[in-house]
């Protein structure tokens, strides 16, 4: 009876697993892809020396980069290391032992968040690296403008990254919702991405409804800010810019709105696949 417990030993084994797996089928070159854009994007922009302006653009460009990239691979990365085991059949032989489906779920998205947290962790510590650098050369060439130091709140740079990280826990865990009950992995990269969409623009579908007076206009926005979340929650570099101060208070709230969505879509992803007929 205990065999069939859950057993986070097993979620762990299955979530090395997947990080291999990732690995070996060579997504984390999507890494290299988004430095090499983001670098090309802050070398062009050295020969101009726009100052203050300047560092902004590069944050901007680069929590950019990262979003862009980031989606691209928390969708593709969790749809096609949930399937190839499918289409493979280990899945059933793996199923086929004492494992849970909500052992095999939560082991998938532990592995596929290694690899997004291996993805965020690099591409902060570039953008972190470039501002710096940056920063620096400016504050030799105008020192009047740096009399009392540096401008960039990094601190504020890293909680940017880190609400990002949430953002893609959330997109993670959505995509392998879909891909419980998809038949493919073209259709669940396919929904998956039309859900980025809606939850991306949510906000003004909600201010849309919101604007109509109507008591079902209210009713309606209710239940879109519901069912999607709002992925501009995680944008905290446009709520606080370059030299602002992100304070705990709001790092707490979207980390809770975070767990929220990431536990309905856990718990959802479970129901379906225990259903499901591999």
């Amino acid at each position: 009876m205990n065999a069939w417990q859950f057993s986070p030993r097993r979620v762990g084994l299955i979530a090395r697993v997947t990080f291999l797996e990732a690995r070996r089928q060579r997504l984390l070159p999507l890494l290299m892809l988004g430095a090499a854009g983001l670098e090309l994007g802050a070398q062009m922009l050295e020969e101009f020396n726009f100052g203050l302006s300047e560092l902004k653009f590069i944050a901007d460009l680069g929590q950019g980069v990262a979003a862009f990239f980031g989606s691209i691979l928390a969708i593709v990365a969790s749809a096609q290391l949930f399937f190839r085991e499918i289409d493979e059949r280990s899945a059933l032989t793996l199923l086929a032992k004492p494992v849970r489906r909500s052992e095999y779920l939560a082991g998938k998205f532990f592995g596929i968040m290694a690899v997004i947290s291996l993805f965020c962790v690099l591409m902060t510590a570039l953008i972190i690296v470039m501002l710096w650098s940056r920063e620096t050369a400016l504050m030799h060439g105008r020192p009047e403008l740096w009399e009392r130091g540096r401008h960039l709140n990094y601190a504020a740079i890293l909680a940017v990254g880190f609400a990002h990280w949430l953002g893609l826990a959330v997109l993670v865990a959505f995509t392998l919702l879909i891909a419980s009950f998809a038949q493919s992995s073209l259709f669940t990269v396919g929904v998956s991405l039309g859900v980025l969409v809606i939850c991306q623009l949510q906000f003004l579908a909600q201010e849309a409804y919101a604007k109509a007076g109507t008591l079902g206009g209210r009713w309606v926005a209710g239940f879109i800010a519901l069912l999607f979340p709002n992925f501009q929650v995680f944008n905290l570099g446009d709520v606080t810019g370059v030299e602002g101060e992100i304070g705990v208070m709001l790092l707490a709230r979207v980390t809770g709105y975070a767990l929220f969505y990431v536990g309905v879509a856990g718990m959802l992803a479970v129901f379906c696949f225990k259903r499901r007929e591999i």
